[in-house]
């Protein structure tokens, strides 16, 4: 199993030619910074099977998106998982937060706050509409064979997020 993010600590990652620091915070303190949207540990079937989404069919990922006019966390979370992943949102807990700082780059100083939940969903027919090309349902007992993110530190954060849900493994990170 990949190593998982611990609270607070600075992981240095590079996205769009700048350097981030990104941390993962638990749901009792959230970080300050720009809503970045919602991700969702998407489990159905009584939590027997996690669905996960990907560009590529090598990367798999947490359904994910931005927050759209004024909407909630959770309003984005239900709606970037019925256009990401064809899933009904039935309720929700959440994990926690991932924050980046972009320490250099044109956006210096920008900082991102996205949310982790645990989405208890109804899985819909496979009918991709948006940008995510794949979708795979996977035994969510095995998740962490399957999250693959295509930056180390963003495996880290979702390691952290499966093991926040119960997905994966010793929670005392």
């Amino acid at each position: 199993m990949p190593t998982a993010a611990r609270d607070h600590e600075s992981m240095p990652t590079v996205s769009g030619g700048q350097r981030w620091l990104t941390s993962w915070h638990p749901v009792d303190a959230a970080p300050e910074g720009r809503n970045h949207g919602a991700a969702g540990v998407c489990v159905g079937n009584d939590g027997r099977d996690l669905v996960l989404i990907s560009p590529d069919q090598v990367h798999w990922g947490f359904p994910a998106g931005r927050p759209e006019g004024s909407e909630t966390l959770g309003e984005t979370l239900a709606r970037e998982m019925r256009e990401e992943a064809c899933v009904e949102v039935l309720d929700a807990r959440l994990l926690g937060f991932a924050r980046s700082e972009c320490v250099e780059g044109h956006e210096r100083g920008l900082v991102l706050v996205r949310s982790y939940w645990l989405a208890n969903v109804a899985i819909g027919s496979w009918e991709p509409q948006f940008e995510v090309a794949h979708r795979k349902v996977v035994p969510a007992a095995e998740a962490t064979r399957y999250v693959r993110d295509p930056d180390a530190v963003a495996t880290r954060i979702s390691t952290r997020a499966l093991i926040e849900a119960g997905l994966g493994g010793d929670s005392s990170t």
